[in-house]
């Protein structure tokens, strides 16, 4: 089968590789239908996460059908449509029955890795290095998926694949975001980051009642998305963002602040070019502007809340005013499963088409060139959707 194949940094590949197989009876086979590059995507291809081997199948957004089941997989049968979790959830232990499925304790079969660098094993993902796992990806023609009988989610025919295909990964995420600044009426969110999470933690601020949300990102084409959804904008490169919040809210700031941005963040301050060089230098893992800038700028008693992805150490955090200000900060992997079916019910009801966010369809052969339009924010792109048949 053809497979979106890791080679290096910024080596990025479509190969043919070994169709997969059914392995343990919790397995399926998912021929696949639509996937999609994530903005985490980009970090493997930027070299920011450790542990990929070369030959390493991408991809962590997909869905298709199923095609082959395991023995012990009851709850699907052949012919399916699924969508597929981005994390890989056993469904039993005692973080999966307490809807914690992203750090399920099971699911790795790399634990170690992550015990050494973070004190405990993470849970596995799909197609995001080794020491989550190992699990070949899902840009790829057909998918081995473990633990079937818990993550595959059965979709209505009547939707479209691309109003389904989000709800592996980056509707969930924008979502939990907005969940977990406990918004209120008349509240007001701002969003570092007007990509596909961005966009999706906008949306999901006012389906969950914000007031007001203010969407920060550099990009011209990105911020009249924020805008479409009636969202306020700032430039992060041309604006005094922190005197500007403050001025929007009545000297208070925001009630929450989303940094959907994560590791590789961009900032026109002299605190981007301290990170750059020490990330060239391999002396920092992470580029921390966005996260710096939201607890600089949130309000008094706020919450932080953080779905971009870090990976490991990051420098000249504002611990101080964090902790003087009195902030929460909530982050972490999105416990997908959690989510499914009440977001699932918005866009049937017609709440929201996630469909919006996708400006590039492309055969997966194409997804080396797709990668780097994406990385590089050219030709408008805001979201990559590969087509596999």
């Amino acid at each position: 089968m053809k497979a979106v194949c890791w080679e290096g940094t910024d080596n990025i590949t479509v190969e043919r590789v070994p169709d997969p197989a059914i392995i343990n009876p919790r397995d399926a086979i998912v021929r696949v239908t639509s996937t999609a590059i994530c903005g985490s995507d980009l970090h493997l291809m930027d070299g920011f996460i450790p542990t990929m081997k070369t030959g390493d199948i991408l991809g962590h957004e997909f869905m298709g059908e199923v095609v082959d089941i395991g023995r012990s997989v009851s709850n699907l049968r052949k012919g399916d449509r699924v969508i597929v979790p981005c994390a890989i959830a056993c469904g039993h232990c005692y973080f999966c029955r307490n809807e914690m499925w992203a750090v399920c304790d099971n699911s790795n079969p790399h634990a170690a890795i992550s015990e050494k660098v973070y004190g405990y094993p993470a849970g596995a993902l799909f197609g995001y290095s080794h020491m989550m796992g190992g699990y070949a990806g899902g840009q790829a023609e057909f998918v081995r998926v473990p633990y079937a009988d818990v993550g595959p989610f059965k979709v209505p025919d009547h939707l479209s694949d691309e109003q389904v295909l989000f709800l592996t990964d980056i509707f969930p995420t924008g979502y939990m975001a907005a969940e977990n600044c406990n918004i209120r009426p008349g509240d007001t969110i701002a969003v570092w980051g007007c990509g596909p999470v961005g966009q999706f933690a906008i949306r999901s601020a006012f389906l969950l009642g914000a007031w007001r949300v203010i969407a920060i990102d550099a990009v011209p084409e990105r911020l009249q998305m924020a805008a479409e959804a009636g969202a306020e904008t700032l430039d992060s490169m041309n604006d005094d963002v922190f005197d500007r919040l403050k001025t929007m809210t009545g000297g208070l700031g925001p009630d929450a602040c989303i940094d959907a941005v994560g590791m590789e963040a961009h900032g026109a301050h002299i605190d981007y070019w301290y990170d750059k060089a020490k990330t060239a230098l391999r002396l920092a893992t992470d580029r921390a502007t966005a996260v710096r800038q939201a607890i600089h700028c949130c309000r008094k008693g706020g919450i932080v809340s953080i779905p971009g992805v870090y990976g490991g150490f990051i420098d000249k955090v504002p611990m101080g005013a964090a902790f003087s200000k009195g902030l929460t900060l909530k982050l972490g992997q999105t416990h997908v499963h959690k989510y499914l079916s009440r977001l699932l019910r918005h866009i049937e009801n017609g709440d929201i088409d996630p469909s919006f966010v996708v400006t590039h369809r492309e055969p997966l052969e194409q997804a080396p060139r797709m990668y780097r339009t994406f990385r590089d924010k050219q030709d408008g792109c805001v979201k990559v959707v590969l087509k596999p048949h």
